[in-house]
């Protein structure tokens, strides 16, 4: 329980985080991987590059100190954000690092106006915000260990299988090296690689793309230009090659109590179509309404575009949708040519707009499906989305 003078100094801070926030999570970064470079394996460098990372922790700050007398109204991030530290394998003796860097960084980038008082009274904060994280995330790991197939920490899989699904993107099939049977995640849920390249160790995300219970996870990758992970998998990992893998985890997930009747809506973008494949092969035989709708430049581009029609063919009540914004001449032609707009989502919706929307890609691109969503009447609370990387947000600056 914070003291009414820690929440006082603490919300008094609000007007020089609003200024400066991003400077201080701009200067916390190198300070902690220059001082602890242990750490540095779990953040993504190409999100430190795009200032993603650092604008997504200043807001986090930010919002933890405009509302530390009222912290229920933070409680819609907090599960993502627990889901997040256990499917990287954060630890507690990962906490006091961070809150030792983060001070330091306060103080050197405000100076004399961050007092030993306001310091003392942000030290306290971040001692109860992440004992709440500790406690929240050993629940996980807990969890995650104690059903059939679960595991705690690091387990050794193999790759069985790598196949192409277009020009740019690539599955892997996973199986573990134990022989043990697998935990059965939820589709939508995503699992870490803990790698070593070229001597440093990394982890990276990425979403399962196949239905739960399966002998195998499937992940599927793009290759992103200068991805160092996703090009070392597209081009040096191989079947047989060894990966340590950490249990799936993840809050963007299909809701398995929504009313069979109450029709589901993907839409995703580029390579956001791996966590909906997984929601797709899991819904589709169940009679649901289905709506698939993907957009990707061109056919070279469109992943898992004979599965899905495979599936319509074998499910009637699925019906995709495709869209190119620059269809190659010869190659595949996709249902509509252009981007994604207001006019085609309004003729996947139902008339009562009682409908289940989840979507992700490009930024660009989920914000012109939730704008797009919003104008047309869903209500907010039925719409779902994921961020590959930080949170951000959706509304347009």
């Amino acid at each position: 329980m914070l003291s009414s003078q820690t929440i006082a100094l603490v919300k008094a801070t609000v007007p020089v985080l609003q200024q400066h926030g991003e400077a201080i999570t701009r200067h916390f970064y190198p300070l902690m991987f220059r001082e602890h470079p242990e750490v540095k394996a779990f953040f993504n460098e190409a999100h430190q590059a795009e200032g993603t990372q650092p604008r997504a922790l200043a807001g986090a700050v930010l919002a933890y100190a405009a509302h530390i007398d009222r912290l229920e109204a933070l409680a819609g991030a907090l599960p993502r954000i627990i889901q997040k530290h256990a499917a990287l394998g954060v630890l507690p003796e990962h906490y006091p690092i961070v809150g030792k860097c983060l001070l330091q960084a306060i103080r050197e980038v405000l100076g004399e106006a961050a007092t030993d008082e306001i310091i003392a009274a942000w030290g306290e904060a971040y001692g109860a915000l992440a004992s709440l994280l500790i406690a929240a995330e050993e629940e996980v790991y807990r969890a995650n260990a104690a059903v059939p197939g679960g595991w705690r920490g690091e387990r050794a899989f193999r790759i069985a299988r790598k196949e192409a699904e277009s020009e740019i993107v690539t599955s892997f099939y996973l199986e573990p090296v134990d022989g043990g049977p697998l935990l059965a995640f939820r589709p939508g849920q995503y699992l870490t690689l803990v790698l070593s390249i070229d001597g440093e160790p990394v982890r990276r995300n990425y979403s399962l793309s196949d239905a739960p219970g399966k002998p195998w996870y499937r992940i599927s990758v793009k290759r992103e230009a200068g991805g160092r992970v996703s090009n070392w998998l597209h081009d040096h990992a191989a079947v047989g090659t060894g990966l340590q893998v950490l249990a799936p985890c993840g809050d963007f997930v299909l809701d398995a109590e929504a009313p069979a009747s109450r029709p589901l809506l993907l839409v995703t973008g580029g390579v956001g179509i791996t966590p909906a494949m997984s929601m797709l092969e899991a819904a589709a035989p169940s009679g649901r309404p289905i709506r698939f709708v993907h957009a990707a430049r061109h056919g070279g581009f469109h992943a898992f575009r004979d599965r899905v029609q495979a599936l319509a063919a074998e499910h009637r009540n699925v019906r995709p949708v495709f869209l190119y914004d620059e269809p190659r001449a010869g190659g595949e032609l996709p249902h509509v040519g252009g981007r994604i707009s207001a006019e085609l989502l309004a003729q996947q919706l139902p008339a009562d707009r009682d409908v289940d929307l989840y979507f992700l890609g490009p930024k660009p691109f989920m914000q012109a499906v939730y704008a797009a969503a919003l104008s047309l009447g869903v209500p907010a609370e039925r719409m779902r989305h994921e961020f590959f990387g930080p949170l951000e947000a959706l509304q347009p600056a």
